[in-house]
């Protein structure tokens, strides 16, 4: 069952996915794919998971601005998030369009200044602005029926952080009322504690919620501003907290049905290799710290229509199992072992493969007495008999990126020779 508040008017809100990041600190992943394209936890892309709780909280009038190698981005909104028409629903990919000149988007205030008309032509009350590369479950209109009790401009969600950390993030600093923000600083080496707790700090998650009229005043502002970098973070939100118009929103007060204890409030920004390793293997503990499983609050997608996932062989030294691993459908685990990791759809692992600590995308093959170990293996990758990958990371250098946490990635199409 889907539980969404309707506090807000559903038609008076319009949200706005922002999609057109490289994210190069992903590649090799992102060589020929947008950010929110990658696919994560087996059957996902990391958009799934914004367009989820937009979706579940009954805001259904979503476009999805997107640019850098959008190709794969764009065909899975069209075929993955069809809504009613006949209900005033829709997910909408919008791409660049250099409506105001000859120039792609120069920030994320400036692909919001260049899609004014979407604003134009819906006539929204109110805009979540909300990134599209993040792991986590929130009930925006939680943080709507804030904004609008408030009489805020902008609110911004912040996750509570411990002050140690607050040179890892874009700090929020507020008022003594706790909500009124007073600065936002990025990654501050000397952060001031929040008013209830000197221990910890706010860090932006990158969602907001505009007043539309509030929305398009900056962003205007803000394109004639020629020093301006025409970023949501680093000019926008300072600017309405200039001019006293910005509030947070604290993101441990959210509550969503099905969450446990274990995985309340979880977020996590997977803008590093090793923070999209980590976030897999969030996944796959026996209490996981993020909970796929949770029905009350899906996570949403389209997956292919393939049969259940098959395990054969109960010979001694090639029987197919997997242990503390996620397994989608499709996959064939014929005589290998598979411990800690998370498998797509149509893996196929042969005998007397070994795959252990790692994430293997969509169709991926696992050859007889292969060896794959702390590893990410981009879709289709074909790992020979006898190859390994993760065990040698000297000689993995040489052919693959190995992250600072030492997870081998190995890019999309490859063929793993033995050596």
């Amino acid at each position: 069952m889907i539980i969404g508040s309707s506090f807000a008017d559903q038609a008076s809100v319009l949200s706005i996915v922002l999609a057109g990041g490289e994210g190069k600190r992903l590649a090799p992943l992102t060589l020929d794919r947008a950010k929110p394209a990658v696919p994560f936890g087996g059957n996902y892309r990391l958009i799934d998971f914004a367009l989820s709780n937009l979706v579940n909280a009954g805001y259904r009038r979503i476009v999805v601005l997107t640019q850098y190698k959008s190709h794969s981005l764009d065909r899975h909104i069209s075929t993955t998030w069809r809504l009613s028409p006949l209900l005033g629903n829709y997910v909408a990919p919008v791409p660049a369009q250099m409506r105001r000149g000859p120039f792609w988007f120069q920030g994320s205030a400036d692909a919001i200044y260049q899609n004014l008309n979407l604003l134009r032509d819906e006539r929204p009350e109110y805009v979540l602005v909300f990134g599209a590369d993040h792991i986590y479950r929130m009930d925006p209109s939680q943080m709507v029926r804030q904004h609008i009790e408030s009489g805020a401009g902008v609110t911004v969600a912040a996750l509570r952080a411990p002050i140690s950390q607050a040179d890892q993030f874009g700090v929020i600093e507020t008022a003594a009322d706790g909500l009124t923000i007073t600065a936002f600083r990025e990654k501050p080496a000397d952060a001031i504690g929040l008013p209830d707790a000197p221990d910890q700090v706010y860090a932006s998650m990158g969602n907001y919620v505009f007043s539309a009229d509030t929305l398009v005043d900056v962003v205007c502002q803000d394109a004639e501003a020629r020093e301006s970098s025409h970023d949501m973070g680093g000019n926008i939100i300072p600017s309405l907290v200039e001019s006293g118009e910005a509030h947070v929103y604290d993101f441990s007060t959210n509550m969503v049905p099905g969450a446990t204890e274990r995985d309340q409030g979880y977020w996590r920004d997977v803008g590093t290799l090793d923070a999209f390793y980590d976030a897999h293997m969030d996944l796959i503990s026996v209490h996981p710290v993020f909970n796929l499983y949770n029905t009350h609050w899906p996570i949403l997608t389209l997956p292919e229509p393939l049969p259940p996932a098959k395990f054969v062989f109960a010979e001694e030294g090639r029987t197919g199992h997997a242990i503390d691993s996620m397994v989608c459908s499709g996959v064939v685990i014929s005589g290998g072992a598979v411990e800690r990791s998370v498998l797509g759809p149509s893996v196929y692992v042969e005998e007397r493969a070994r795959v252990d600590g790692s994430v293997l995308f969509p169709g991926v093959q696992v050859g007889r007495g292969a060896t794959v170990v702390n590893a990410i293996v981009d879709k289709d990758v074909v790992v020979e008999d006898g190859a390994q990958v993760g065990v040698d990371l000297d000689g993995d250098r040489e052919r693959w990126t190995v992250s600072e946490g030492g997870i081998v990635v190995v890019p999309k199409g490859e063929r793993v020779e033995a050596r």
